[in-house]
């Protein structure tokens, strides 16, 4: 062991980059091990987990960076090596410096959602499932958002959350009346390729002072589900918002339909930590029956 490092990991990090001098882990992370490895040939940043209680993760999440990166719109770290092991997996990846943020951040990271949104394909979904946070998330291909919307993401919840006991069975039935009211509260629109859990724990300020992406749960949603992230926990300055607005301009009915969006990551929540989140889950559904 490094540092409380398993083996596993540190043989896979000197494969990849050197011998291994020292690591200072990373605080916040509540799903993954992490931290900052410098060997010979710099510094990188390093994540890991069980491999067999979270199978594939980071195959998954080096997938969706390479994806993000396509459209060449926003920095995100890249990929270093990739290790799926017996025990271990883990994820090596470009170690970003941050820097005090810049005058035009919020500016910048609007424009650059905007046009990593504008990547676009002709079905919802993903050529693969991945996770978001720690709970296997579905993307099977569908040629409507709102079938997308209850088979890959509200109805898996909601199934996983009853199988917890972590909902009712009149809240059960209060979804499938939602449920049968969505295609006449949601708006159709074309597939965009999304982060996917753009909360603002998901971003960093890079050496730059320029924003930089991380941990993403991608896949080609509507853009906005992504929006509606964004709002959850707050943090996202309004000149983000109207700079996005002037790229690329939201529908009309947007605001009215956000809060119908934030259902996703708070039953996401619910089954991941259960408490108050029932309870704002609850609120959303009956607003909109």
């Amino acid at each position: 062991m490094l540092n409380n490092i398993p083996d596993e990991i540190v043989s896979f990090c000197e494969k990849t980059i050197g011998v291994v001098h020292t690591f200072e882990p990373a605080s916040g992370g509540c799903i993954n091990n992490g931290g900052k490895v410098v060997s010979d040939k710099g510094s990188f940043f390093i994540k890991w987990n069980d491999a067999l209680k979270f199978p594939l993760m980071f195959t998954a999440e080096s997938r969706g960076l390479e994806l993000l990166s396509q459209p060449d719109c926003i920095q995100l770290p890249q990929v270093i090596g990739l290790h799926e092991g017996d025990e271990y997996s883990g994820l090596l990846l470009e170690y970003i410096d941050s820097a005090p943020r810049s005058p035009d951040f919020w500016k910048h990271l609007g424009q650059s959602l905007a046009c990593m949104h504008q990547t676009s394909r002709d079905q919802y979904g993903l050529a693969h499932s991945n996770y978001i946070g720690s709970l296997k998330q579905c993307n099977g291909d569908e040629l409507l958002w709102c079938d997308f919307l209850i088979n890959q993401r509200l109805r898996p919840q909601i199934e996983l959350a009853q199988e917890g006991n972590k909902i009712t069975a009149e809240d059960v039935k209060k979804y499938e009346q939602l449920e049968k009211k969505l295609e006449s509260i949601i708006h159709e629109e074309k597939p965009a390729l999304i982060h996917g859990d753009l909360w603002n724990g998901n971003f960093m300020i890079g050496p730059k002072g320029n924003p930089v992406l991380i941990d993403p749960a991608v896949s080609y949603s509507h853009r906005e589900m992504e929006l509606a992230f964004t709002r959850l926990f707050g943090g996202f300055d309004q000149e983000f918002y109207d700079t996005y607005q002037e790229v690329l301009p939201m529908d009309p009915g947007f605001e009215e339909r956000i809060e119908l969006y934030t259902l996703y990551p708070l039953l996401v929540h619910v089954n991941l930590f259960g408490g108050g989140y029932r309870e704002q889950a609850m609120n959303i559904i009956n607003r909109f029956l």
